[in-house]
């Protein structure tokens, strides 16, 4: 009897351990290409801030020229004091990589700021580290950007 109640035991045991689900990579990198070309184009619709506010992790870094890192609720308080209205700030990914557990990614491309006053355009290059959230969608963990490409 004691042994059949180990191995029941035993059994019970085995049957909660979590066996890890094998993650889907091709479909995950689909998810953070869409997901950051969905971010520029909220980004041309409704301003740079609301997107970066909606797509930011609340643990999100922002690394900006002059400044020190800029972390979470600091970061959070930097975008809503940007003033957005005198440009238009879209961006193409031009390549993303997922990791192999499928919850760290990262996506590099072109960004393009064009300034409503004069039309005219600056293109720099930027990079962005991508956090998947336990919902499943993907937010942005830190982001940067090298202005200086070219000029339009």
């Amino acid at each position: 009897m004691k042994i059949a109640l180990e191995l029941l035991l035993i059994t019970g045991l085995f049957s909660c351990a979590q066996v890890p689900e094998k993650v889907n990579l091709s479909q995950e990198l689909k998810l953070i290409s869409d997901t950051e070309k969905e971010f520029s184009k909220l980004s041309g619709e409704k301003g740079m801030k609301t997107a970066f506010l909606q797509y930011m992790d609340a643990k999100g870094i922002l690394l900006r020229p002059d400044h020190f890192p800029i972390i979470g609720k600091d970061a959070q308080k930097y975008l809503e004091e940007q003033p957005d209205s005198l440009y238009t700030l879209t961006w193409e990914p031009s390549s993303a990589e997922v990791s192999e557990s499928g919850d760290l990614g990262y996506t590099y491309g072109i960004y393009t700021l064009t300034f409503h006053k004069d039309s005219s355009v600056q293109k720099g290059t930027y990079v962005s580290i991508w956090k998947k959230q336990p919902d499943g969608n993907w937010k942005f963990l830190l982001d940067t950007g090298n202005p200086g490409v070219g000029k339009e």
